[in-house]
């Protein structure tokens, strides 16, 4: 990793904030501020359980992982147009672009709206759209990653990947999600042979709350790319050696990992281990309307709780850009900026 002059600490807040950066960990769901909550919900006519945005705001103390995706799915519901996955997705990529993200992976959840009778082309024509306008207007390159929901069955997920393929020239990859515990990889294994079979990436979430043991059958069984979250790798010495050889980008989310009691604080993180063990880790916001803060301020208060400087700073960035699934020509081309912006700083 190309090492860097140290930079001050008053100073690396600033150089957080303006380094280049991609962002692999995003839920687009998860974007979903209460404000536009309450703006389509009156679009669409639809009711939801909370009087005001400060009543539903107020309601975003989560436990655990479940707590949250019981809000998270509520919120949902008010997405029901092309236009409604259009403007979400369109707002969480401007906070992307002035959090200077150049490119992100957008995770999306299909079986949350198809089984409410919203059709897939609905919910990937208007995310896709956002996408365009994206690289056209803001500079931002984005693409989408299709996730599974884990509490549903293997089943329901070939069902929802056949409803796709029409549109796979528009997916990326596939990912898998929702309630961790009690939910193994290996209940998708067939599924994602398929998926690896069509020439898909995969990715998914493993290591959260779950064991390090779904860490192990996320790479040998789904044989995903990365791994999302991936925290309690640190708990297994053999997986930890095996993720820094073959370089498995682990997408950590600082707040989400205190927001849902993964970390009793920020200062209590292993994002500095996993980065001291040779760990491509990454940094990412998952659900920040719900778990409060976007890119930079995953940055800024992982920075200020723990021991990191500014190596790790470009180390978490550049692994962001290794990671992702664009061609190397802009990998070289963000780097190559990101250096720049490093130089800037010395």
């Amino acid at each position: 990793m190309t090492p860097v002059k140290p930079v001050a600490a008053d100073r690396l807040p600033a150089l957080l904030r303006q380094m280049p950066k991609a962002e692999l960990h995003i839920h687009i769901e998860g974007s979903l501020e209460p404000e536009l909550i309450f703006a389509l919900a009156r679009r669409n006519g639809v009711q939801i359980p909370y009087a005001s945005v400060d009543e539903l705001r107020s309601a975003y103390a989560f436990t655990n992982l479940q707590s949250f995706l019981d809000i998270y799915y509520a919120g949902a519901s008010v997405l029901i147009t092309e236009q409604d996955f259009y403007d979400m997705a369109r707002a969480y990529l401007v906070k992307a672009a002035q959090d200077n993200v150049v490119h992100t992976e957008l995770f999306f959840d299909p079986q949350t709206h198809t089984a409410r009778g919203v059709r897939m082309e609905t919910v990937i024509n208007g995310l896709h759209r956002a996408c365009v306008d994206a690289q056209a207007e803001l500079g931002v390159s984005a693409s989408l990653i299709l996730c599974f929901l884990r509490h549903l069955s293997e089943e329901d997920a070939f069902a929802s990947l056949e409803q796709a393929l029409p549109f796979r020239d528009l997916i990326l990859g596939i990912g898998l999600d929702s309630g961790e515990v009690g939910n193994p990889p290996e209940k998708f294994a067939r599924v994602f042979a398929r998926c690896r079979e069509l020439g898909f990436h995969l990715v998914a979430h493993a290591g959260e709350e779950g064991p390090p043991a779904y860490v192990w059958t996320a790479l040998d069984v789904l044989k995903v790319e990365r791994i999302d979250h991936g925290v309690q790798s640190s708990k297994d010495a053999l997986l930890m050696q095996r993720l820094a050889r073959d370089r498995i980008a682990l997408t950590v989310c600082p707040l989400s990992n205190l927001k849902l009691c993964v970390f009793p604080d920020l200062a209590s993180h292993n994002l500095r281990q996993l980065l001291d063990a040779g760990l491509a880790a990454t940094v990412n916001s998952d659900d920040p309307a719900y778990f409060g803060g976007y890119m930079n301020e995953n940055f800024t208060q992982t920075f200020a709780a723990g021991p990191l400087n500014a190596q790790h700073a470009y180390t978490l960035a550049r692994n962001s850009f290794e990671a992702s699934f664009i061609d190397d020509a802009a990998k070289r081309r963000h780097i190559d900026r990101l250096d720049a912006t490093f130089e800037a700083f010395q």
